[in-house]
């Protein structure tokens, strides 16, 4: 695999590049699906697009102060690049904190249930990185170490393992499987959240144990370390959720009806 380059098409002068264009059909996406799915959990569809308002800047600035800081060493001396995220650089777990942040709020403001609001936009955040990954593709970046592996990313004539492209696998295959479980399976608020969560910081461990430009903490990456964080502590609450806030019978058996 070859990136075609990072500018997807120019308009009066001024390059639009793939990453930006991916990242907004993600957001446009999730959006969609979203406000189809917010009734089944008595969730009123507007909400949503209270929470895509919030969440879109909350999330791009979380994804960016989280890149900068464990970059620091580089940008106090380079100012200025911080707001430059043309070329990359989003941290997908700053984006997620601030994200979830901004609709703790959203929730409080429209009186609606935080677990529940989480548990719709898990499938579709999953989603979103499946299709988000392919920004690194076109940037030729985050790439694993060098393979000859027939589906290598060619970088200057060299093959590289394409971790972009396995975390976007798992994470359509994420999509899809939290979409069925919270369909038929789904017996407690925050369980949907909890799972992704697991799931995601699972899948993170490992191939981050291929890339060649992660942060260390120790002799472990940075991501991994933040995954395994992750990874315990949404079991945790997965426990301690199911126990406080299970649905009631009606609920557990059938989808829930929007709540006028």
């Amino acid at each position: 695999m070859v990136s075609p380059g990072r500018v997807c098409f120019t308009v009066f002068g001024i390059d639009i590049m793939w990453y930006g264009v991916l990242i907004g059909f993600a957001f446009i996406l999730a959006t969609l699906i979203n406000y189809r799915r917010a009734p089944k959990f008595g969730l009123k569809p507007d909400t949503f697009l209270d929470v895509i308002i919030w969440l879109i800047p909350s999330a791009l600035v979380g994804a960016r102060l989280y890149y900068v800081i464990f970059n620091w060493s580089y940008y106090q001396n380079n100012l200025a690049e911080i707001i430059n995220t043309r070329n990359g650089g989003l941290a997908i777990h700053g984006g997620i904190i601030l994200g979830i942040i901004a609709v703790y709020f959203v929730a409080r403001h429209d009186k609606e249930s935080f677990p529940d609001i989480l548990d719709v936009l898990a499938p579709v955040l999953a989603l979103g990185q499946a299709i988000g990954r392919w920004g690194n593709f076109f940037n030729e970046e985050a790439h694993g170490t060098e393979t000859d592996l027939p589906w290598a990313q060619i970088i200057d004539g060299k093959g590289y393992h394409p971790t972009f492209l396995y975390e976007s696998i798992w994470c359509f295959l994420l999509f899809v499987f939290l979409i069925w479980f919270s369909n038929h399976k789904r017996t407690f608020k925050g369980q949907i959240i909890c799972l992704y969560f697991m799931l995601y910081s699972f899948e993170r461990f490992f191939v981050e144990g291929l890339r060649t430009d992660s942060l260390m903490i120790g002799p472990l990456r940075q991501a991994q370390v933040i995954s395994i964080v992750l990874f315990i502590g949404a079991f945790i609450l997965y426990r301690i959720l199911r126990k406080k806030l299970p649905l009631d019978n009606k609920a557990a058996e059938s989808e829930l009806t929007y709540k006028e």
